[in-house]
């Protein structure tokens, strides 16, 4: 499929991609979040949802920042990157010839590309970690030092997988040494200034404390109050965990990690981050791959790269396709976001419209062949469903649930918007003899069964019956069901 349609598929779902993920972000009680999607320098979404700050009530934006975390490991991996295609530093260094202050301890040995793949055996956040909870400060320099010398290795190098703040805090150490500045100055103009960023930054910025979304408390139970939470300087960590960004620059972000774009880092350079150095298997299930300073992920067919971050108050994530360029970026401000689930579902959605897409663009390039005004066989020979001019699109409701009507890449959908899975619920609906019927396919559902539309004098629609159940445009379901 060509870059124009693909980039007009997506412009045709952006407004259901913002409204499934509103959706999703409302049913999770989640306060706040941030979403933006992008392809190749144009962007397609960019969503502000809930509040910022739910004790104040102050409305979310998209200029609001976020603590975006682990994603500051990708940060750190790409000045790593920089620094190896200058010569200045190679991927085999062991870290005790680069920081005389570990030099003898059991961590001197292992290697830059040891930490920054987590293949390093260092210990995740010190034996008292509760700087995640705010019941101490994050660890300083020589905190971090002194941690990696006295207690710093858990396993061998390369016995197992094993994640680590403390590794990532070293590697900022690392860059330190080796340019004689500072992490954050060395960051300054080795991303944020060459990408032309003014929403993100390696630390907190007491300056620009209004700026940023509030961090809210999880809940144990659902109607549990959140709470704020401060947001406070990670010190030494930052190089792991203290970045902040919007959604919308993670987006800007994220595209240097396509292949062609050498704003940042070559291609090779790419290449060595995104290639798999672990697959996290325990007890024969597979918890995850990664890279360096990426994590992998596949979703449908489409293999992404990226990274998820959890600050106290906020979860992020980020998905990168280096390939065909697409970039999502999802922040929440509250310790249970769904961020992932989100960002996950917004990609399962484009898949869904992307296959319906190819599909009907086949079946135009068979027709002009033909000579015909449609073939009715798309890429596997089946007849294409069209989306008819009277579809009943929309959100319906009924005592059973929520269900969306929508067109995704020119062939009609219903799906539920409940499901973080949109992939695993979607079903196609298709006109058969005349009528819109769920398409014939085996299920447990209403499978073949007719979609009966109702409508008023004025042709709006007030009920739709997919299958056996009525339901209801959401507010008329809302107001004849639940009194408004």
């Amino acid at each position: 499929m060509t870059d124009d349609r693909i980039a007009q598929t997506l412009r045709s779902i952006a407004p259901y991609l913002a409204d499934w993920a509103s959706f999703q972000a409302a049913y999770h009680g989640i306060p706040g979040l941030q979403l933006a999607v992008g392809r190749r320098g144009e962007v397609f979404v960019d969503l502000a949802w809930g509040k910022a700050d739910v004790e104040t009530g102050e409305d979310l934006t998209s200029d609001h920042l976020f603590r975006v975390a682990s994603h500051s490991k990708t940060f750190t991996a790409v000045i790593v990157m920089q620094l190896v295609e200058r010569g200045e530093l190679r991927l085999d260094d062991h870290v005790g010839d680069l920081v005389p202050e570990i030099d003898g301890s059991r961590a001197a040995g292992v290697t830059v590309r040891e930490l920054l793949g987590h293949q390093a055996g260092i210990i995740r956040d010190s034996s008292d970690g509760d700087f995640w909870q705010h019941h101490r400060p994050f660890l300083d320099r020589a905190e971090v030092l002194e941690c990696v010398r006295t207690e710093g290795v858990v396993f061998e190098p390369n016995e197992h997988f094993k994640y680590t703040n403390i590794g990532y805090s070293l590697l900022g150490i690392v860059i330190e040494q080796v340019t004689g500045k500072t992490y954050d100055e060395v960051a300054r103009t080795a991303v944020v200034e060459p990408l032309g960023l003014t929403r993100t930054g390696t630390e907190l910025d007491p300056a620009r404390a209004t700026e940023y979304a509030a961090g809210h408390t999880g809940r144990i139970a659902h109607g549990d109050a959140r709470r704020v939470i401060p947001h406070v300087d990670t010190r030494a960590m930052a190089a792991a965990t203290g970045w902040y960004s919007t959604a919308l620059e993670m987006v800007r972000y994220g595209a240097t990690h396509v292949f062609g774009d050498t704003t940042l880092i070559s291609d090779a350079s790419k290449r060595i981050m995104q290639r798999e150095e672990s697959r996290v298997v325990v007890r024969g299930s597979e918890h995850g791959r990664y890279g360096v300073g990426m994590a992998l992920a596949k979703i449908g067919d489409r293999e992404v790269v990226g990274h998820s971050g959890g600050y106290p108050g906020h979860i992020t994530r980020t998905l990168i396709d280096p390939v065909d360029g697409l970039v999502v970026s999802s922040l929440t401000n509250s310790v249970d976001g769904a961020a992932d689930q989100i960002a996950t579902g917004v990609i399962q959605l484009i898949n869904l419209a992307l296959s319906a897409a190819e599909e009907v663009a086949a079946d135009e390039v068979a027709a002009a062949a033909s000579g015909k005004g449609t073939s009715g066989k798309g890429v596997d020979g089946d007849p294409v469903p069209t989306v008819p001019a009277d579809a009943p699109i929309g959100r319906f409701a009924n005592l059973w649930g929520v269900s969306d009507v929508v067109d995704l890449g020119g062939i009609l959908h219903t799906l539920s918007p409940r499901f973080a899975e949109p992939a695993e619920v979607a079903q196609r609906l298709v006109v058969s003899d005349g009528r819109l019927v769920q398409e014939p396919v085996p299920g447990y559902g209403t499978v073949g069964e007719p979609v009966q539309v109702e409508h008023d004098a004025d042709g709006a629609i007030t009920s739709v019956r997919i299958g056996a159940l009525t339901a209801w445009p959401v507010e008329e379901y809302r107001a004849r069901v639940l009194g408004g």
